[in-house]
């Protein structure tokens, strides 16, 4: 994202599928507009709610302030009716007033977001972060709370807390917070955020993935006890039967690379090591029990733990055969 100056009788535009950081630029930018003019006003509303009538009264300054600072939300909502007041106000903005757009990337409003951006002085984009990406993501945070992040330790958040970006970076913020010399290290992470409901749903896939059914069953049993919902684990083994999946046919076309496979590079090597195990059609008998297992926690059974150690067995299973059958693809 490259950060420029925003400016009064100018518009900006901020775009993209990450929500958190389209937020955090968004509020950036209405920071940089009120330390340039503290008393101008500034509004913000969802574009979805927006009239012509709205559109100039948004912009126009009040009697107590200098300048106005109009901020429309979510321009893929904006209704068809508003779309020429909005494009007129871009093309003669005041002086005094400055104009923030927001668009949440996609298909909805690209029209407009398209004349939107051609009229803004400050495009700011906020793409998806990619999930090899997250760790980088995590220590570039680290850096913005002017700390540092060891590596593994930005593994381990990841694989602790998911992908969720506003999520994790409210964990490194605490971390370096209450870090003394404002260094995270994995012992700092492991001390913080082990055993979340992200890491113990994975831990059992991963155990019944590997053909670990005893292991499985143990991890399964401590994380409904602990309060994981059953819809996580179900969701982690298919996560990583589609990761082996993807492993797999990636390589009938040469060396699969974690961008093809869709995991981060680190760990690329943990799913070529299991995938030795498992062939194409296991992999499809698995994905077909872990559905059928969804199903029945969410309703077509009684008993969620018993349908997931079925499914656990059912996973093994479907790994043991594929191992056991020498003509079986590797």
């Amino acid at each position: 994202m490259a950060h420029s100056t925003a400016a009064f009788g100018a518009a900006t535009f901020v775009a993209g599928a990450e929500s958190f950081l389209v937020e955090r630029e968004t509020k950036r930018v209405i920071a940089e507009l009120r330390r340039r003019d503290p008393s101008a006003s500034w509004t913000q509303i969802d574009a979805a709610d927006l009239t012509p009538n709205e559109i100039m009264a948004r912009t126009g300054a009040d009697l107590f302030s200098t300048g106005a600072i109009a901020c429309f939300l979510g321009l893929e909502r904006l209704p068809k009716e508003s779309e020429s007041s909005l494009l007129a106000l871009l093309d003669d903005i005041p002086a005094t007033t400055a104009v923030i757009c927001t668009h949440a990337g996609g298909n909805a409003g690209r029209a407009l977001a398209k004349k939107v951006r051609d009229r803004s002085d400050l495009v700011i984009e906020c793409p998806a972060v990619k999930p090899w990406e997250l760790p980088r993501f995590l220590r570039d945070e680290a850096a913005r709370e002017h700390g540092a992040l060891d590596q593994a330790a930005a593994h381990h958040l990841v694989d602790a807390l998911g992908p969720d970006l506003r999520t994790l970076s409210a964990a490194i913020a605490q971390l370096i917070d209450d870090s003394e010399d404002r260094h995270v290290t994995l012992e700092q992470a492991k001390r913080y955020f082990a055993g979340r409901a992200h890491v113990t749903s994975f831990a059992v896939a991963d155990h019944a993935v590997a053909g670990r059914a005893g292991e499985a069953i143990v991890a399964l049993r401590w994380a409904l006890t602990t309060g994981v919902a059953p819809v996580l684990i179900t969701a982690a083994v298919a996560t990583q039967l589609r990761q082996l999946g993807r492993y797999l046919a990636a390589g009938r076309n040469g060396a699969p690379s974690a961008a093809s496979v869709g995991v981060p590079p680190w760990k690329l090597k943990d799913i070529a090591h299991q995938a030795r195990s498992w062939s194409e059609p296991a992999i499809a008998s698995a994905i077909r029990a872990t559905g059928r297992a969804d199903a029945d926690i969410k309703g077509a059974a009684h008993d969620a733990s018993f349908a997931l150690e079925r499914l656990i067995l059912r996973v093994v299973s479907a790994r043991r055969a594929a191992f056991n059958r020498p003509s079986a693809p590797q």
